[in-house]
């Protein structure tokens, strides 16, 4: 165990697996004395010291050098002392090499155990901190199976097993094994099977993310993503601004022939998307996120209870308006924050309010 291959064993683990070595060595180190602290009844006197740039390993125990011995596990007389320090005296201590072969069979084997727990550990921390840095960003991930029962898709991404929930999924996509596909990491926690990576495809951030990846405006911070809307898989709304006067966010959003928004489109499974310029005042936002549909005019009430838009529309665009089983007024009223009543010109009706 304690020669060079031992050394180049844990060099390999730190170059593939990304484990430090320090980490390693500190476990090794741990479990070796606790493996061979019950050779001495549990008593803290044994120690361990690795050198890795002198590939050594030492273990030794460390006893109380004394005239009459009242423990044998941590006393020494004088005359045995002086094996290992010619000039030991009662009242001082000595360290006592143990070779490796006197481990013992049951003190080799509780190390090996220690030691993999540590490896399984230290791979969790680097999971963890990996995927901990890519919280709330977007990974390509690959389809390893789908349960028939659930429709949980179990996925691949990094090494790392991962599920994809079926709730989390888009409604009406039908994933198959060895896809790739694109998913958004909503939370990693630390659980006692290891780390738990919350994944999702229906999340409104993986609408910012992928407008960032395709919009340069917006990763450089020219254009803002001010608010998402979304309704997975049936229709999404952004609302965008532009720090520059001289760059049209919706424009930038769209790109050449709607290339930028369709690579966007392209990666939800053909969502619709509609892009709409973000204005403080609440009447133009209104009207904005009411989009396609035409408004006429908005009257804003502030109330207790939050801003209450009262909507008119033309008379032949009040469907199109409140959208299909109210998507398009609901969406809207999720982009805006704002609680939309919408009526037709003629003033005949009056349309759900949407919160």
């Amino acid at each position: 165990m304690v020669n060079e291959e031992f050394f180049q064993a844990v060099k390999m683990l730190e170059s593939e697996k990304g484990i430090p070595a320090d980490y390693l060595y500190e476990k090794i180190r741990t479990a070796i004395v606790v493996a061979i602290r019950h050779d001495y009844n549990g008593k803290d006197i044994v120690f361990c010291d690795i050198d890795p740039e002198k590939n050594e390993l030492k273990v030794y125990v460390r006893k109380n050098v004394v005239d009459e011995i009242e423990d044998a596990d941590t006393d020494i007389t004088v005359d045995a002392a002086k094996q290992y320090n010619k000039d030991a005296v009662a009242g001082d201590f000595v360290d006592i090499p143990l070779e490796t072969h006197d481990l013992g069979r049951i003190a080799a084997q509780t190390a090996k155990h220690v030691i993999r727990q540590g490896i399984r550990e230290a791979e969790r921390g680097s999971i963890m901190q990996e995927f901990r840095s890519k919280q709330q960003e977007i990974v390509t991930a690959r389809v390893d199976r789908i349960d028939p029962v659930t429709g949980n898709a179990s996925l691949e991404m990094d090494n790392f097993q991962a599920t994809l929930i079926k709730n989390e999924q888009v409604p009406g996509e039908e994933l198959h094994e060895g896809q790739l596909i694109k998913v958004y990491i909503v939370e990693v926690r630390d659980s006692e099977r290891g780390p738990r990576v919350m994944i999702s495809r229906t999340h409104p951030g993986m609408i910012r993310r992928l407008f960032e990846n395709e919009v340069p405006e917006i990763y450089d911070g020219t254009v803002e993503i001010k608010s998402v809307a979304r309704e997975a898989g049936m229709r999404s709304k952004i609302a965008v601004s532009s720090r520059d006067e001289n760059v049209d966010p919706i424009g930038s959003c769209i790109g050449p022939h709607g290339s930028r928004v369709g690579a966007v489109v392209d990666a939800l499974g053909g969502e619709k998307i509609d892009v709409v310029k973000y204005d403080e005042d609440p009447a133009v936002f209104v009207a904005s996120a009411l989009a396609p549909a035409t408004v006429l005019g908005v009257d804003v009430e502030e109330g207790e209870n939050g801003t209450v838009c009262h909507v008119t529309v033309p008379d032949g665009q009040l469907s199109l308006a409140i959208g299909n089983k109210g998507q398009n007024a609901r969406l809207a009223a999720k982009l805006t924050g704002c609680k939309i009543d919408i009526s037709p010109e003629s003033g005949f009706y009056e349309g759900p309010s949407e919160k």
